[in-house]
């Protein structure tokens, strides 16, 4: 009679759908999707019928009519009048790019310069990095690109008194007149030399690293890499025949001729979001140096290494996992605040292609979601290369 009943099965209590958590959450879920897609349909269908009504035409064959105006800086498309629209975006967004670029340089640069200042052991050194703080980061980021442009750049000798700054070029109010470089056939073969430096140089550092982590004994990897980057593309520019040269501005009776216009709008910008955004760095880098244990400085020095040594080869690569992740932010903040460039009409991708391109053609849907899918995409792919990044600057147990 036990045996009968040990096989015999008890039934489960049954659960009613609307009591099962995972079901109510499937179907919250799929109630929020919906409203979601029915609130963005409602957007576009009022967006289309606004745009009929106004007899404005959607799709974006706008793109390959001409635009009818001029812009004052291009450095690297080829740009006219009767050049398109989707030309303009191309214009728009390689300065946009290059301010970005640049700037995330300087600002990387001198926050880390001001970062390690603010913890030096000299009170005069550590109190000007403070000031420089709490000043450039207190005060607001237009009103810094207003003091650039019209309290510094627009003081300026006039163009037919430009102030001569020898092999940098001549700057004065229109910009800074640089040396231009003409290239002739050849010259490619720098790049490629430039290229191949790179190249080695990485896997110098991988032979390095391997070699240390072996054996102990370090690699002058810096010295060797700044070698190969230098001394490639100089033999390759002898052997090439020296196919670069350098067009340098002559003063003329009304100004600067020949070289490269750098206009002073580039400029101010320039100078405004690298200081700027330099100063959040610097903060950032003092708190990544502070995370580390103060143990690894007295064993560095207990080892004989000299303080420039324990920084740069202990403290430095352990912050960096602490700097890394705020300073994308700070990267990404910098090429969204690149859009102030409007304030004092530099032709970057909001300037020209969100505000004049607009206006002119009304275009407004198509324009805003192309620029905003521009941002989008450079910041993601910011955040790509800063995760990759740490991760290959994280501690990995062994």
């Amino acid at each position: 009679m036990a045996i009968a009943e040990s096989h015999v099965e008890r039934e489960k209590p049954k659960v009613r759908l609307l009591n099962d958590p995972k079901f109510r959450a499937m179907i919250f879920q799929a109630l929020l999707v919906a409203m979601i897609i029915w609130v963005v349909w409602g957007m576009v269908s009022n967006a289309a019928n606004n745009l009929q009504k106004a007899g404005i035409a959607s799709g974006f064959g706008f793109l390959s009519e001409s635009a009818g105006f001029g812009l004052n800086f291009s450095p690297f498309v080829e740009f006219e009048e009767v050049s398109n629209y989707f030309t303009v975006y191309k214009v728009g967004l390689q300065n946009t790019l290059i301010l970005a670029v640049l700037g995330v340089f300087f600002a990387t640069i001198l926050g880390f310069v001001v970062g390690v200042a603010r913890l030096s052991t000299n009170w005069v050194i550590a109190k000007m990095a403070y000031i420089y703080v709490e000043v450039l980061r207190n005060i607001p980021l237009l009103l810094q690109i207003f003091i650039w442009y019209k309290g510094v750049l627009a003081t300026l000798p006039a163009k037919r008194d430009s102030l001569d700054w020898g092999v940098f070029g001549q700057i004065n109010a229109a910009g800074l007149f640089a040396p231009k470089p003409i290239f002739a056939a050849g010259a490619m073969s720098i790049v490629w030399a430039l290229l191949a430096a790179i190249v080695i140089t990485f896997f110098v550092n991988r032979w390095s690293t391997k070699r240390q982590m072996e054996t102990g004994q370090r690699f002058p990897v810096f010295l060797t890499g700044l070698g190969l980057i230098l001394g490639f593309p100089l033999l390759a520019y002898l052997i090439a025949g020296q196919p670069i040269s350098l067009e340098y501005p002559v003063q003329g009776n009304f100004g600067p001729a020949g070289g490269m216009q750098i206009i002073p709008e580039f400029i101010a910008l320039l100078l405004a979001l690298s200081t700027y955004t330099a100063a959040f760095i610097a903060e950032i880098v003092r708190a990544g140096i502070l995370a580390v244990d103060r143990g690894q400085t007295e064993a560095s020095y207990a080892l004989g290494l000299r303080p420039g040594q324990t920084l740069r080869l202990n403290v430095i690569p352990q912050a960096m996992r602490v700097i890394i992740p705020p300073l994308t932010s700070q990267y990404l903040n910098l090429t969204k605040n690149s859009s102030l460039a409007v304030a004092i009409a530099y032709p970057d991708l909001t300037a020209v292609f969100a505000g004049t391109a607009l206006n002119q053609t009304g275009q407004a849907v198509e324009i805003l979601l192309m620029t905003m899918l521009t941002y989008l995409v450079i910041s993601l792919l910011t955040s790509m290369f800063m995760n990759w990044y740490n991760a290959k600057m994280s501690l990995v147990e062994r």
